[in-house]
């Protein structure tokens, strides 16, 4: 028998102190719940992803020296964690292996990806050697996120060739809607082709655009899953596990027989035995200290969750205790304000409501309205003054030009200036909001609606927009929080008499549809129009897309939701032209 806890852990990039003791403190906690085994995720000490941090040769010498001093005050268990291990001239992403407060070994990280938001091998080099660890009666495979996804490779080496019983995989899986079904069809996947449990340890916690969703799993020899950590909170997630269930199955599997007989890869295995602690006492089987499996949360409540701890977590790891934003009587601005106020309380959410001559004395009540039931601080200055003198001085250089989105724009950025003031003056950082749909298209203004320190939505597209604030709505009971006034009159910047999204816009449903397919999905554009949406609206929708390189990479880091999120995952010149037609 081998008691095993995941520690799924939220640190900070770079605080290396921090870290340790942050360390320190769960393995403790772990231990004194009888794990035969800790686990901690990858790079949990540095923190992840560190980037170009390990470019710098004192950063990686003050983790290493972070790490000697920790390892001797873990407690008498195994213990593996992640950090970034110097060898030579080479680095690897690399698990420590401490057994009794003493360092028996490190594994490096075979796999290294380099697509989506990863780009390992501009900083790691990759292993080539197995790590199979005895402890107790169990053998351990040990690996790194990647090197679960590879198949034919890390996991099947580890249980054909290791014979080991329990696989331990050390994860930082950055989040996006459905990555968790993701997760599980591949566990279930290795588990149920090695006759293996398979034990994945994953982060939790922002970084930057990068969110981690925690959601460690255990899973048994039969792809049954055993236990489940917490999505989207710090959490230890344990079980009692029985290594000769997996022999069992194995002797009485003909399809695992012939896999193993047939199996080869060119990689070296290194076995190491390990005492830890005498082994855990259970009844035969499998146990689980924590709930099985924890419901899974409707895409709503998942994606909200994400928001709220992205936004908690960008403002506090960066030292920002309050935020401030622009408050318009719009949907977006109402949802940006709400999820502040879950993130930080209201009373660490501050907001500024400029009227122009052109806001409705609808947008006025429905922003006070709801800054009075969140509890916010709300602030009125109008922009009228400032946009006028403007105007009137720009005049003589616009001689013989009809007003046009110049004159709108200079409203966006009059607001841009008072809010950055605020934040100046109080140091409150600026939270923007925007959503996906207006950053694909350029439906924003650059230095004015696009200013601020972190933009909330900017993964998020309107429809989804509307749903987040329905449900949030909803969560509330009678005491709804955002008017319905703000969800059903049509959206509008109002920055001209009569304006709405839809006089530049097609109708979100079909733009967002367009964007999940063109960004999102990669499609190419005839395929879009196979489809049967109308050629015209594509083709300007696409345009518009790429166009707009050129905004989007001025515009602030926000939260990735979705499958693609612009910046680390797509990454295009501005200088183009090819264009999808």
């Amino acid at each position: 028998m081998i008691r095993i806890s995941l520690v799924q852990m939220n640190p900070v990039v770079g605080d290396l102190k921090g870290n340790a003791e942050r360390i320190l403190e769960k393995a403790r906690q772990a231990r004194g719940a009888g794990a035969d085994l800790i686990v901690f995720p990858e790079l949990v000490l540095p923190g992840y992803p560190p980037e170009d941090l390990l470019l710098k040769r004192q950063f990686v010498r003050d983790q290493m020296e972070a790490f000697g001093a920790l390892a001797p005050r873990l407690p008498d268990a195994v213990v593996l964690l992640g950090l970034a291990y110097p060898e030579g001239e080479a680095l690897y992403n690399a698990a420590a292996i401490v057994n009794g407060g003493e360092v028996a070994g490190f594994y490096k990280k075979i796999q290294l990806p380099n697509y989506g938001v990863f780009d390992e091998k501009r900083y790691f080099d990759p292993g080539d050697e197995v790590k199979i660890l005895q402890v107790g009666d169990a053998t351990v495979g040990v690996q790194i996120c990647e090197d679960l996804w590879v198949p034919d490779c890390v996991t099947e080496a580890q249980s054909y060739l290791g014979d080991a019983e329990v696989i331990v995989n050390l994860s930082s899986s950055p989040y996006h809607y459905g990555k968790r079904q993701e997760r599980l069809d591949l566990l279930r996947t290795r588990a149920g082709r090695t006759l293996s449990y398979i034990c994945y340890c994953n982060l939790v916690g922002g970084q930057d655009e990068l969110l981690f969703d925690g959601e460690s799993f255990i899973l048994g020899p039969g792809s049954d899953l055993l236990a489940v950590g917490r999505k989207f909170e710090e959490d230890i997630v344990t079980a009692v596990l029985d290594p000769r269930l997996a022999r069992r199955l194995r002797k009485e599997s003909p399809s695992f027989k012939r896999d193993k007989m047939n199996f080869t890869v060119p990689l070296r295995l290194e076995l190491l035995k390990l005492s830890g602690r005498p082994a855990a006492a259970a009844a035969p089987g499998n146990a689980a200290d924590a709930a099985l499996d924890l419901p899974p949360l409707s895409e709503e409540e998942e994606v909200y969750t994400a928001l709220v701890l992205g936004i908690r977590d960008y403002v506090r790891k960066n030292g920002f205790t309050e935020v401030v934003l622009g408050l318009s009587g719009g949907v977006d601005s109402a949802l940006v304000a709400v999820l502040a106020a879950d993130a930080l309380g209201a009373e660490a959410v501050h907001a500024l409501y400029m009227p122009s001559r052109y806001s409705s004395d609808l947008s006025r009540r429905d922003a006070e309205a709801l800054a009075g039931r969140l509890g916010i601080d709300l602030q009125t200055v109008s922009i009228e003054r400032p946009f006028t003198a403007l105007l009137e001085d720009l005049k003589p250089l616009f001689r013989g030009r009809a007003p046009d989105e110049t004159e709108e724009n200079l409203q966006a950025r009059v607001r841009g200036m008072l809010v950055m003031a605020q934040s100046n003056k109080f140091g409150w950082l600026v939270l923007t909001t925007g959503n996906k749909s207006e950053f694909s298209v350029g439906y924003c203004t650059l230095y004015g609606d696009t200013a601020g320190g972190f933009a909330v939505l900017k993964d998020v597209p309107k429809t989804l927009v509307f749903r987040l604030c329905r449900w949030r709505n909803a969560r509330a009971g009678q005491r709804e929080l955002i008017p319905e006034s703000i969800l059903t009159r049509p959206p509008s910047a109002e920055l001209k008499p009569d304006q709405t999204d839809q006089d530049s816009l097609p109708p979100y449903a079909i733009l967002d549809e367009i964007i999940r397919l063109y960004v999102e999905e990669d499609r190419p554009v005839q395929e879009i129009l196979d489809r049967g949406l109308d050629p015209a609206v594509v083709r300007k929708v696409v345009r518009l897309i790429d166009r707009t390189e050129y905004k989007r990479r001025q515009t602030p880091p926000g939260i990735k939701i979705t499958h693609k999120a612009f910046g680390r995952d797509r990454r295009m010149p501005i200088t183009n032209r090819y264009h999808s037609e």
